[in-house]
């Protein structure tokens, strides 16, 4: 399924700048801003079954977007700027924010080379247990896993279940599988169990990823230093706030910004919803990250900023740069704001 959702996707992006009509679309529909949202920055892999490759872009290709930005004449600036922008109505110049989820060391090592290039702020969203090395990247897991095992024996919603491994197409259709059960689970601390007693059969160390792919609290801090660079909060566990209830979701929120503002004795005014679709934050937890004290908090709903985003900063949108899609074509389509008028049926702004 997911494979014909990229080909879907593709074949869209493709329409639209071969056709042209993201030329046309631009004045409408780019909007005052944008707000990318990036995961991994680190060098390409050659390895065939990469099921999490949308969550990695290449210090290449992230520079080719920050020189696009550019040429564009766009501001790139930090949340706390945009925050001032959006709230002061300032909308006299289009700005971007480029914003990176979870903490992984790679955004130190190869992204942040690359942005002080361009003299661009970054905003890295750190969740609590990953920095200090006791949560569990499942998604991670289960690639290492399916990538190990020939069969893997699980028990998915109450049926006993063998996932083929054996080849590259099984692979994926198995991670595919699991990655789906793993989300439709009420509670992080299920998908821990469940992941770990899988990896666990398999001698898959999902215990170790957090520490050896994360930024650490020592790490951030000197991280955090740098004059380019934002701390952001991202919960303590990485878990999907809309499905916690509202005393978790709301300890959730306010304790990493506490862990953040505690260890590194700097303020964390900025949060992202793990996850972040609509089954991943919705009205609810948008009062709760404002009654929390962030002052924007963003989701992985697709779009642009408009001038009415100002009255919507606990629910922003962004525009992923996503690792299936490196092309300096597509590219132009994502800035016009083309696809993301289209994926919201060219509503403005989505935050309910």
């Amino acid at each position: 399924m997911s494979g014909l959702r990229d080909k879907v996707i593709r074949a869209g992006l493709e329409a639209l700048y071969f056709s042209g009509a993201h030329h046309v679309m631009r004045p409408w529909f780019a909007g005052s801003g944008t707000i990318f949202m990036l995961h991994h920055v680190r060098p390409a892999s050659g390895d065939p079954f990469q099921p999490n490759r949308l969550l990695e872009i290449t210090p290449d290709f992230l520079r080719i977007v920050l020189a696009h930005v550019r040429d564009l004449g766009i501001d790139i600036v930090s949340l706390d700027e945009m925050h001032r922008r959006l709230s002061a109505r300032d909308f006299s110049r289009r700005f971007a924010c480029f914003t990176f989820d979870d903490g992984y060391r790679d955004n130190r090592d190869h992204a942040l080379p690359v942005m002080r290039e361009f003299d661009a702020p970054m905003t890295v969203y750190v969740a609590s247990d990953f920095a200090s090395g006791t949560g569990q990247l499942w998604w991670v897991a289960l690639e290492r896993l399916v990538r190990k095992a020939r069969a893997i024996d699980a028990v998915l919603d109450g049926v006993p279940t063998r996932l083929d491994c054996e080849s590259i197409e099984a692979k994926t259709e198995s991670f595919n599988r699991l990655n789906a059960w793993c989300r439709g689970m009420d509670s992080i601390h299920d998908v821990h169990r469940a992941v770990g007693m899988l990896c666990a059969a398999h001698d898959v160390d999902a215990a170790g990823i957090a520490t050896e792919l994360c930024l650490s609290w020592p790490e951030l801090d000197s991280f955090a230093a740098d004059p380019l660079v934002t701390i952001g909060a991202h919960t303590l566990t990485h878990c999907n706030v809309a499905k916690a209830d509202a005393e978790t979701a709301a300890h959730e929120m306010a304790q990493s910004r506490a862990d953040i503002e505690a260890r590194l004795g700097r303020p964390a005014l900025h949060f992202a919803y793990p996850y972040g679709d609509r089954t991943a934050a919705a009205s609810r937890d948008f009062a709760l990250a404002r009654a929390a004290g962030f002052k924007t908090a963003v989701t992985t709903r697709p779009g642009m900023i408009f001038p009415e985003n100002a009255d919507h900063m606990l629910a922003l949108p962004r525009l992923s740069l996503n690792g299936n899609y490196q092309d300096a074509r597509f590219l132009k389509v994502l800035t016009s704001g083309a696809a993301t008028a289209m994926w919201n049926g060219f509503r403005r702004v989505n935050a309910a």
